[in-house]
């Protein structure tokens, strides 16, 4: 006979480390407080053995021609989503998107529920809601789904039974995995204990009966899925839904993709009536003035494989405190640092008194490095009170030396600014070769930043 025993056991919430005591500190990831004690149950007596069966197709040959193991792809009714995905909804596969509370996640799959190529059962089950608000959600976005079933229940085992019957054919929503709990674990929902043993039976349950699975995760104040890292390795796909609750625009990050690119966005504006889709993603990045105005310069970037044209803004101001400001807005810190550094050390601009901020417009995040030639024109262009042109788009990467490093894709960066209007570019003089094809934009190549620095305070620029 089993004899149940509870024991104890002290976990980080960032990473799930198991640590013998409390500790202030996590030794693994180095998060503070987020150590919690944590009941788990431990069973201990003899274990009858089981005769394992291994089935006959157990190894599959790779240049077998058996075509029953490939994954079909499904497009969803969202160019934008299928772009992320790499191209739609792939069979037997766990999607796992995390977002801010509001953000418009449950808005976001609603939508995708509307319609999806060869899916001809949908199933929306809500830990959070209720039946009608759901429904009511629905009825506002205007979905008409007859195939759409929707539940409200938070029990994994009553979940699983109630989708025991479903076929393949079948895309199953659960909102969200930190509110389903198991009869079988004592600690509470959102635990690592259930979080972990609640998504480790969908996943399974979907790669055994070839359903697409799409789990929601609560995040953070950092922005980070909540619960244990492990819940991002089991599952094949990460999304992650931003978006400032005041404006009016989303993105749809892919973070993880088994199955395509990462890296890769999706945009949409909000309203009232759901998510629409944004044809030209850079005219949401990119301000409108009526005067060139000191401080402001256009980055072209890529995000993933999309072109995106973005407003960098930079202000240099005196500073009465005895250590000067440093800020930076969807920009890394720690790039602005290394980049006032070489301005300082090659362009001999003193920053010794000045506070500096740095913003990227829209609330647009860049992660490559081939925004730093953006960045240091910005702060130039403010420090000397210069305006930059405004048809002049900049990227390149600024080392430690002080010379511009080329970025990859500059045909792509370009063609792009070229469909905009913009008549000139900036960036390293290493830039590949690029023949133009009907292409109304001249390169101006760039060696180092105090060449940058002598062609914003003489104004020479290329004509």
């Amino acid at each position: 006979m089993k004899e149940k025993i509870n024991k104890k056991q002290f976990i980080c919430t960032s990473c799930g480390n198991i640590s013998p005591r409390w500790m202030g500190q996590c030794e693994l990831c180095k998060s503070w407080n987020s150590i919690t004690e944590q009941l788990i149950e431990e069973s201990y007596g003899n274990l009858n053995k089981k005769q394992i069966e291994i089935p006959n197709d157990f190894f599959v040959h790779v240049n077998s021609n058996t075509k029953e193991f490939i994954s079909n792809r499904h497009k969803t009714s969202l160019e934008e989503v299928n772009r992320v995905l790499g191209g739609g909804l792939v069979d037997s596969s766990v999607i796992l998107l995390g977002g801010a509370p509001g953000v418009g996640k449950s808005t976001l799959l609603l939508q995708i529920l509307s319609n999806i190529e060869g899916i001809n059962h949908f199933i929306y089950v809500s830990a959070e809601e209720s039946i009608g608000q759901v429904l009511l959600r629905a009825q506002r976005l205007l979905i008409n789904n007859n195939n759409l079933k929707v539940a409200s229940a938070s029990c994994i085992e009553q979940i699983l039974e109630a989708l025991k019957n479903t076929t393949s054919d079948s895309i199953v929503i659960l909102d969200s995995i930190q509110t389903v709990y198991s009869d079988t674990i004592s600690s509470p929902p959102g635990s690592i204990a259930q979080v972990k043993y609640c998504t480790s039976e969908l996943v399974n349950f979907a790669k055994s009966h070839g359903i697409i699975l799409i789990i929601v995760g609560h995040v953070t104040k950092d922005g980070l899925i909540a619960g244990p890292k492990t819940l991002e390795h089991m599952v094949d796909v990460v999304l992650s839904f931003e978006g400032d609750k005041t404006s009016g625009y989303r993105i749809l990050r892919g973070e993880k993709n088994r199955f395509g690119a990462v890296d890769e966005i999706g945009l949409f504006t909000i309203d009232n009536t759901g998510l629409k889709e944004v044809s030209s993603p850079s005219s949401l990045f990119l301000s409108c003035h009526s005067e060139q105005t000191s401080g402001i310069s256009v980055f072209s970037g890529i995000e993933g494989t999309r072109p995106i044209l973005v407003e960098v803004q930079a202000l240099v101001s005196f500073s009465g405190l005895p250590v000067p400001k440093r800020s930076s807005v969807g920009f890394d810190f720690n790039r602005l640092a290394l980049i006032i550094a070489v301005l300082t050390n090659k362009c001999r601009v003193s920053f010794a008194n000045k506070d500096i901020f740095i913003n990227i417009a829209g609330g647009m995040k860049i992660s490559e490095t081939a925004a730093d030639l953006a960045v240091a024109a910005a702060i130039l262009s403010s420090t000397m009170k210069c305006p930059l042109p405004n048809n002049t788009v900049f990227f390149g990467e600024v080392s430690l030396s002080g010379d511009i490093r080329p970025s990859n894709m500059a045909f792509t960066r370009l063609k792009e600014a070229n469909k905009l209007g913009f008549k000139k570019a900036y960036c390293s003089n290493k830039t590949e070769n690029i023949s133009f094809n009907n292409m109304d934009i001249k390169i101006h190549p760039i060696k180092t930043v105090r060449e940058l620095s002598r062609i914003i305070s003489n104004k020479i620029y290329y004509k």
